[in-house]
């Protein structure tokens, strides 16, 4: 098994050009987090013209819905939620600049071919492991919507936040990738 690559967010084209579908990767800097109420939001503030509460060019987006930090610690467990659920509102983000969504399961074949047009990844973090994510979190700061609770937008600092890619740029995914290697 190689290395897995490290990238330093924010996040350029050339970063994005640069991965395939299987990379292991090694976030540092800084994720935006979002899930489907938060998404809603943007997107209604995108149609009404109004200020986003983050900047998305260059940005990747965390699906997730941290619990509680315990003292001393920034976020409490912090383990990517289902994806397909941003599926209405994703595009919208890539046409903004986003160039990474992390989450787990798979994407619809819009949001794939999206992910093409817009250069931008699918990442997914392992499910289940959310206390190990998060000891990967340096620092969370919530930025937008506190009313939403965990569902909050936050700006989370990570080093060495591990994700593979699922569906790159140039068509590859992973996750058919990976029953094509196991078939009879």
């Amino acid at each position: 098994m190689k290395s897995p690559l490290r990238l330093t967010t924010p996040l350029t084209d050339k970063d994005i050009e640069s991965l395939k579908a299987g990379d292991n990767i090694l976030l540092d800097g800084v994720l935006i987090t979002a899930r489907d109420a938060a998404h809603k939001r943007i997107v209604e503030e995108m149609d009404s013209g109004g200020t986003l509460p983050v900047e998305l060019s260059g940005q990747v987006i965390y699906y997730v819905g941290p619990s509680p930090a315990r003292p001393g610690r920034p976020i409490g467990s912090a383990g990517p939620t289902t994806s397909y659920r941003m599926d209405a509102y994703a595009i919208r983000l890539m046409e903004k600049g986003i160039k990474g969504m992390i989450g787990k399961g798979k994407r619809s074949p819009a949001i794939i071919e999206a992910m093409k047009k817009h250069k931008c990844v699918y990442f997914a973090a392992v499910g289940g492991a959310g206390a190990l994510l998060a000891r990967r979190i340096t620092a969370s700061e919530i930025v937008a919507y506190e009313d939403l609770g965990p569902e909050a937008v936050r700006r989370l600092t990570v080093k060495d936040f591990p994700v593979i890619v699922i569906n790159d740029i140039f068509g590859g995914d992973a996750y058919i990738m990976g029953v094509d290697k196991f078939k009879a």
